[in-house]
């Protein structure tokens, strides 16, 4: 029941790596206006928008890359040295301790998305400031392809800032079976 009960756990928490990522990408997608064309995920039976999916496909391809799949595969085998089989599943799942890596997950994915959001706010400033000074033109008519145009460029510019990040989360969640 315990190796059960941390293979489980192996799982959630590279489940968690990868739904960070993709946190990111629906919060850049909100921000860009994105979320309105949301699709169907049969992998989590709810919606997502296309950026968000967009970033949980290239984390999938980031963690190929960067070899994850072997990580997980050692932290596995390592995890019968970290959590001994005589050890109760309760007593693993304490020193584990999974509820801090919600927490610094969490804040991963905001970390990741700081650069477009930004990004975007100073954009969505400059056009109420177009907008006051201008009230004639159609700000919606003007704004949403402006933002979009600055949403695509700057995610385009900050693709390759994400794999440090991930590979900090990455390390963070194999350290947790790792060294217990």
């Amino acid at each position: 029941m315990q190796q059960v009960v941390i293979g489980l756990s192996i799982g959630f928490t590279v489940r968690l790596l990868f739904a960070s990522v993709e946190l990111a990408g629906e919060v850049v997608g909100f921000q860009m206006g994105l979320n309105f064309a949301a699709f169907f995920d049969p992998s989590m039976n709810t919606q997502s928008s296309a950026l968000g999916r967009f970033f949980g496909q290239l984390t999938a391809l980031l963690f190929i890359l960067l070899n994850g799949h072997i990580m997980i595969l050692m932290a596995v085998t390592q995890s019968f040295e970290a959590f001994p089989v005589g050890m109760s599943a309760l007593d693993a799942l304490h020193k584990l301790q999974l509820f801090k890596l919600g927490t610094d997950l969490f804040s991963s994915a905001l970390w990741i998305a700081l650069p477009m959001v930004s990004m975007l706010m100073f954009v969505n400033l400059a056009l109420g400031i177009v907008s006051r000074v201008a009230p004639q033109m159609n700000i919606f008519a003007v704004g949403f392809p402006i933002t979009l145009a600055v949403g695509l460029l700057g995610v385009a510019l900050t693709l390759p800032l994400l794999e440090p990040p991930f590979i900090s989360l990455m390390e963070r969640v194999i350290g947790l079976f790792v060294g217990g």
